[in-house]
């Protein structure tokens, strides 16, 4: 019962440290005197001691998702638990947790991921062309990803053609919008922004953490896996960008009054975090403090750069700001913290520079690459750090 109950929470999403924590919890109200636990992407061990007895046993954990509502839901049954109960009925109640279906249906989350697909172009200065374009190309890809995966294909796979049916979705459309007369629309920014929602940030960002609670495996194998999909993403962005003969050169970002640009950069970062919960099946209250949460940190890394600081510690003060909020929903609420932590980051996830430094050396144009890699991992840098740091001021991490 112990190790299915730690395979759910792993299967979901959840962080190594926080399953080893709930194990423990579990543990101690079963009566077992001593737990040791070791946690990978793909399995998950555990050694038990009760009086003079000790067992060890190992299951592997299958195919991995996100799935916010069923973490949450493992915590409350953890919480609620009696000492004493008989693991019978834990295991049927796990079973209930395991079968309840999707909060959102994937007719919801196309149009859902596209409208975010749109924020993330404007984010990243796209034109009103741009910003059409690229919500299509999001709703198309998020759409096929969803029929992909329900036949349960390669993940890898599925990012590749999810990317190039995103990708040449946009082009099409950008073609489109350019005959009706509302201007040229193949920016590179919106290009990008049309696969931002292919980006694993919950398996890196859960990574991250864990690296921070010095479970290395696990932390490993999840960069890993998150580093295998964004080179799926860009080896079919690099397809349709040979094909088509994409130009990733630079364009001048759209120009608006200041006041009214803070305006839509909100409705721009709340719409595209709240599609991201939703993504990961949070429930509504989890949607919306995601989205919060992300207008606030990202309206701070986007004035901070407009007012002269660099990009890297521009995304460090935002992520401090996401760390220290979702710290606070984890202590007052009980929302799990990465919950409410990955929708605001991934927006602050440079995609473009991570894509064209892949794209740039696959074209062999060196220097482009190094310039981009350099801000992109700066830039990531600077994210991990902020988190690091707001766990500091955590009345967990204090403890």
């Amino acid at each position: 019962m112990l190790l299915r109950f730690g395979a759910l929470m792993l299967r979901a999403g959840n962080t190594a440290a926080r399953t080893r924590e709930w194990m423990e919890v579990v543990g101690r109200k079963l009566g077992l005197d001593a737990i040791s636990v070791s946690l990978t992407l793909d399995c998950i061990t555990a050694s038990a001691r009760h009086g003079g007895a000790s067992m060890t046993a190992m299951r592997e954990l299958g195919r991995s998702g996100i799935d916010v509502a069923r973490i949450d839901k493992l915590v409350q049954l953890a919480k609620s638990m009696q000492s004493g109960l008989a693991p019978r009925d834990i295991v049927a109640r796990l079973a209930d947790i395991e079968s309840t279906p999707q909060r959102y249906s994937a007719a919801l989350l196309a149009p859902a991921i596209g409208i975010a697909s749109g924020g993330f172009a404007f984010l990243n200065g796209a034109g009103v062309p741009g910003i059409i374009a690229a919500a299509i190309g999001g709703g198309v890809g998020q759409w096929l990803r969803s029929w992909l995966s329900r036949r349960q294909l390669n993940q890898y796979g599925v990012a590749a053609l999810c990317a190039i049916a995103a990708s040449g979705s946009y082009l099409v459309t950008a073609a489109l919008v350019a005959h009706t007369g509302l201007g040229f629309a193949r920016h590179p920014a919106g290009f990008i922004a049309s696969v931002l929602f292919l980006v694993p940030g919950f398996p890196l960002l859960a990574g991250l953490l864990d690296l921070l609670r010095h479970q290395i495996m696990a932390a490993v194998s999840r960069v890993a896996y998150g580093v295998m999909v964004l080179l799926a993403v860009a080896f079919g962005l690099s397809i349709v960008i040979e094909v088509a003969g994409v130009d990733l050169s630079p364009q001048p970002p759209l120009e608006l009054a200041y006041a009214l640009k803070l305006l839509l950069r909100a409705i721009a970062s709340f719409v595209a975090a709240c599609a991201f919960a939703m993504l990961f099946n949070s429930p509504v209250r989890t949607v919306v403090a995601a989205g919060l949460v992300a207008v606030v940190a990202n309206e701070l890394r986007l004035a901070l750069y407009d007012g002269g600081m660099m990009l890297a510690p521009a995304a460090f003060f935002g992520a401090f700001t996401v760390g220290l909020a979702t710290a606070l929903a984890d202590l007052r609420f009980g929302v799990p913290r990465i919950a409410i932590a990955v929708p605001p980051v991934i927006i602050m996830v440079p995609g473009l520079y991570a894509y064209e430094m892949i794209v740039f050396f696959n074209q062999g144009k060196m220097l482009d690459a190094l310039q981009a890699s350099a801000s992109c991992g700066f830039i990531i840098g600077a994210l991990a750090m902020g988190l690091a740091v707001a766990r500091i001021f955590s009345p967990r991490a204090s403890r």
